[in-house]
């Protein structure tokens, strides 16, 4: 093996030198600082702007609330993107903090869009385990958002509460993703016992997809309670029944008919025709601004039965209609209350 002059290492020794790559253009320090500003600088600017206007106009033109509501939910979701893997969620998959952060968004649709008012919020009980029993309706189960958004905004000790939905939509890719993460559970007695035995509330709809799906006009009018086994499951469980009554709801996709075969397709219980939906597409699935009412009536307790009580037919139907008459008197009285549909 012939070795290399020293002149050849010399140059072999240049071509193997590691050259550093060029840098990049990096802005100068006066403009990053003005980047990192230009929010608070906005901010101050829109905040000056709001104030020339209500002196001008002698009203609130820019809700400043409002814009800080949005930045906030804005900065939550990057803060929750940057948590990594590692985050707590129960065994159904519920994520309390992701949840949380967007209550500024069903707050602002509960308090402006839909102008929800909402009396007996105390009767959900602060502590403990409760069953809430609801009139559905809407096409969309948006009146357990909105259920939801009232007990955690509303009663003076906010909680969580977990929904049950029907499984047709817990088998929806993204729907149902987002359903777990906000805490819903598959509307069967397992799940809602599991849930009251850890001192949950629990919100069950009886008349399921029924109730969602009826046309508009039958609306206000409940559907059967089925069976009465959400009364059996709070028999089991020790829970009071907590009956809510739901005005609002129908109005937001006014259902005129049901596309029966396009929802056999698409494995659905009932594809709805409102008078804007299918016919704008995408736009027509925005929900009309009703005006909503929602009444939590007094507690139904049923600690003094023993468990096997569940197992009488006739107790559990009775009890269940007595729900549903609490529940249809309700928005009866709620609709005479409201001034008019979308006032």
């Amino acid at each position: 093996m012939i070795e290399a002059t020293p002149r050849e290492r010399r140059r072999n020794s240049k071509k193997a030198e590691i050259v550093a790559p060029r840098q990049g253009f990096r802005l100068p320090r006066s403009v990053r600082r003005l980047q990192r500003q230009a929010p608070m600088y906005a901010l101050q600017g829109l905040s000056s702007l709001s104030t020339r206007l209500r002196d001008i106009t002698g009203r609130e033109v820019i809700d400043m609330r409002r814009v800080m509501e949005v930045i906030q939910f804005i900065y939550q979701q990057r803060e929750l993107a940057r948590r990594g893997p590692n985050y707590a969620v129960d065994d159904y998959g519920f994520d309390p903090e992701w949840t949380e952060s967007f209550l500024t968004v069903f707050k602002t649709i509960y308090r402006d869009y839909w102008r929800v008012e909402t009396t007996g919020v105390e009767n959900v009980p602060a502590t403990g385990r409760a069953l809430l029993v609801a009139n559905h309706a809407g096409v969309l189960p948006w009146d357990g958002t909105m259920i939801k958004t009232a007990v955690f905004s509303e009663h003076p000790h906010p909680r969580h509460v977990r929904a049950l939905v029907a499984s047709q939509f817990m088998g929806m890719p993204v729907m149902s993703w987002f359903l777990r993460r906000t805490g819903q559970a598959v509307g069967h007695p397992d799940d809602t016992r599991r849930l009251l035995e850890r001192d949950q509330l629990v919100l069950v709809f009886p008349e399921g997809t029924r109730g969602t799906g009826k046309s508009f006009k039958d609306r206000y009018r409940l559907r059967r309670f089925g069976r009465g086994g959400f009364v059996a499951t709070a028999i089991r469980a020790g829970a009071p029944i907590i009956p809510i009554s739901v005005v609002g709801s129908e109005e937001i996709y006014p259902m005129i008919g049901d596309l029966g075969p396009v929802a056999r397709f698409f494995g659905l219980p009932y594809f709805p025709v409102t008078p804007f939906w299918p016919w704008l597409g995408p736009p027509g699935m925005i929900p009309l601004p009703s005006k909503w009412r929602i009444q939590f009536h007094e507690p139904i307790d049923l600690s003094d039965l023993a468990p096997k009580a569940a197992e009488d037919q006739h107790l559990v139907m009775s009890l269940a209609d007595e729900v549903r008459e609490v529940i249809q008197r309700g928005i009866y009285d709620n609709l005479k209350r409201r001034r008019g549909v979308f006032l």
